[in-house]
């Protein structure tokens, strides 16, 4: 098993409701420059907690629950669809998501850029799926020594991100280290971007 990628075993911690405290969907709305986006992209959902919790926040009409385990789509599949139908669960490989080009006005990854083996592929991918002017936002353990979280070499420093955003195309990139865990990133597709 891959060590950088999370345990799907361990799958009930990411139902914590502590975590919805540590990011705060409100925080994080706070940032964003969208204040109503209808479609959204969650990037490795696992159990699409947080899926949840901005689809509800921005009143979204539809909300793509991205993850490449079979076990979290499953759960997903079998626990969150009934109540919200339009939490859609979709698998994926790491970065190739089968869904359109410029779909969505708000694309996120929460804790999961640390796993990723090629974060510019994967932020390519997401600049394809949102449309000109749509947002992305990043969220990840800050690189520091703490309880939780994944090993501190793994993790990245807010700035490194930002540059594979700029890289992947992204502009109007800020950051944020509010909160207790991790930091936040948000980039912009350009208006002018295909």
């Amino acid at each position: 098993m891959d060590t950088k990628k999370f345990n799907p075993k361990k799958l009930a911690k990411l139902n914590d409701p502590q975590r919805l405290i540590d990011i705060s969907p409100e925080f994080i709305a706070s940032k964003l420059s969208l204040q109503a986006p209808d479609i959204l992209v969650d990037i490795g959902a696992g159990t699409a907690l947080f899926s949840v919790a901005f689809h509800e926040r921005c009143k979204a009409e539809t909300t793509y629950a991205c993850d490449l385990s079979v076990s979290m789509i499953d759960w997903m599949t079998e626990n969150i669809s009934p109540q919200h139908p339009d939490i859609i669960p979709v698998k994926t490989e790491e970065s190739a998501i089968p869904l359109a080009d410029s779909l969505a006005n708000l694309t996120f990854m929460i804790n999961l850029h640390h796993e990723l083996d090629d974060p510019t592929a994967v932020l390519n991918e997401a600049h394809r799926l949102l449309k000109p002017g749509g947002e992305i936002f990043i969220v990840d353990w800050k690189k520091e020594e703490m309880p939780q979280g994944p090993p501190v070499e793994i993790r990245f420093l807010p700035e490194q991100v930002e540059s594979q955003l700029e890289n992947a195309g992204f502009s109007a990139i800020r950051s944020f280290n509010d909160l207790p865990k991790d930091f936040l990133v948000i980039g912009v597709k350009n208006e002018h971007s295909t």
